[in-house]
């Protein structure tokens, strides 16, 4: 959040933001009365705003909460007039309402006149357009590529707890991995046990050699396949009922979003390949290309932070600690931030922990020393290598060197970048 600065010269405009209008208020320098218009989401009365702006000859800074998308195009027109952007915090305007009017009630009007204060104070974030900084495809690609995963997790969760149990409940424990589409291959071709134990062995294998891809031990799986077929307890459908069609339908579903995962994973490998900062995240162990997209896409870059703890509190991983009087509570992480790069973050250090010979599984291991069975303390520790990844990405970022596991004694704590 900056800090409070002059606006004595200056034409503040509050608006709050929804998806089909914008209630706007204008506070004019040396004036008390403000003025109030109401934008619809068009591009004439987006014109018209500008020229009214423009009209007042004065340096203007306009300030908005961040609502879903809704905000993005009526900022870019605005940014694009050379306007100045302000972004305020939607818990910071909740709690100001909160205190302006000693009231939960909430309204349009009423959060224009808000923003309009915190304005007048300073209590505003910087705002950073995804289309000028240059972020906007990385930011798609990111996005993307988290809704088709959703997606796909909660259809293998239906084949799980739907499909399989009725047709072919012992195929589980073939699968091994969500990022292969042989299994949904195979199932697509033998969805029930005894299409498979309806031919020989032979035949089967013969079959459904090239289906299961290239597999270590093909054979003895496929012969394992079979004789599981052979026993299983599935329902006797018949193949061509519409049941059966149902559960192929899910399963090009499945195969579609594992080739969909697949082509933005691609695609951001060679967006990305020769960008400096993609090149110094993807040597962090448990960064690998999605990852280091989503710290791009989700941070931007990240030599705006001038200091670790600023990026720490823009990934909701600084401590926070509730205290009054003589009660003083546990200090944890506040949550006050982004949640994806939070996650993202939470993820890399749970498979760089894994890892060997770097100081994330170096910390991991001294933290949970002293009861490695103890669930609460390993979650603390998990919680300490997010904290410890998020340095180590400011950090190399910054100093514009790779990750190194260890450093040799003499070098300066000002770059050690394994903290």
């Amino acid at each position: 959040m900056t800090a409070s600065y002059s606006t004595a010269s200056t034409l503040l405009v509050a608006i709050d933001i929804s998806k089909y209008r914008h209630e706007i208020l204008i506070g004019i320098p040396g004036k008390k009365r403000r003025r109030k218009l109401t934008v619809t989401n068009a591009l004439e009365d987006f014109q018209r705003l500008v020229g009214i702006l423009a009209s007042y000859d004065l340096p203007v800074r306009i300030g908005f909460e961040a609502t879903g998308n809704y905000h993005r195009t009526l900022a870019h027109h605005l940014g694009q007039a050379g306007f100045e952007l302000k972004l305020v915090s939607s818990v910071s305007l909740a709690r100001t309402r909160e205190a302006l009017h000693n009231s939960w009630d909430k309204n349009d009007p009423k959060d224009a006149q808000v923003i309009l204060h915190m304005l007048e104070i300073g209590a505003v974030q910087f705002f950073h357009d995804p289309l000028v900084t240059g972020t906007a495809d990385i930011q798609e690609l990111s996005k993307t590529h988290e809704i088709v995963s959703h997606s796909k997790t909660e259809l293998w969760h239906r084949i799980l707890t739907h499909y399989l149990p009725l047709y072919f409940p012992e195929a589980e424990r073939f699968h091994r991995s969500s990022r292969t589409d042989w299994f949904l291959a195979f199932l697509d071709r033998y969805p029930l046990p005894h299409m498979i134990s309806a031919m020989s062995r032979e035949d089967f294998i013969k079959d459904a050699w090239q289906v299961v891809g290239r597999k270590v031990g093909k054979e003895q799986m496929l012969s394992d396949i079979y004789a599981t077929a052979v026993a299983s307890v599935g329902l006797p459908v018949h193949p061509e009922s519409d049941a059966i069609h149902m559960f192929r339908l899910v399963l090009a579903e499945g195969r579609s979003l594992i080739r969909q995962r697949d082509e933005i994973e691609a695609r951001a490998v060679e967006l990305l390949s020769d960008l400096p900062d993609y090149q110094l995240l993807t040597t962090i162990p448990g960064i690998g290309p999605i990852n280091a997209m989503t710290i791009l896409a989700e941070a931007g870059d990240l030599r705006r932070f001038q200091h670790h703890r600023q990026f720490l509190k823009f990934c909701g991983l600084d401590l926070a600690t509730m205290q009054s009087g003589t009660f003083r509570g546990q200090s944890k992480i506040s949550k006050y931030g982004n949640a994806r790069l939070r996650r993202t973050l939470w993820m890399a250090g749970q498979t760089a922990v894994l890892k060997r010979t770097n100081s994330f599984r170096d910390k991991f291991e001294r933290y949970i020393s002293k009861d490695r069975h103890n669930a609460h303390l390993r979650r603390k520790a998990y919680t300490a290598i997010s904290a410890k990844m998020a340095r180590t990405v400011h950090a190399v970022v910054k100093h514009g060197e790779p990750y190194r596991p260890f450093f040799e004694a003499g070098v300066p704590r000002r770059k050690d970048l394994s903290l």
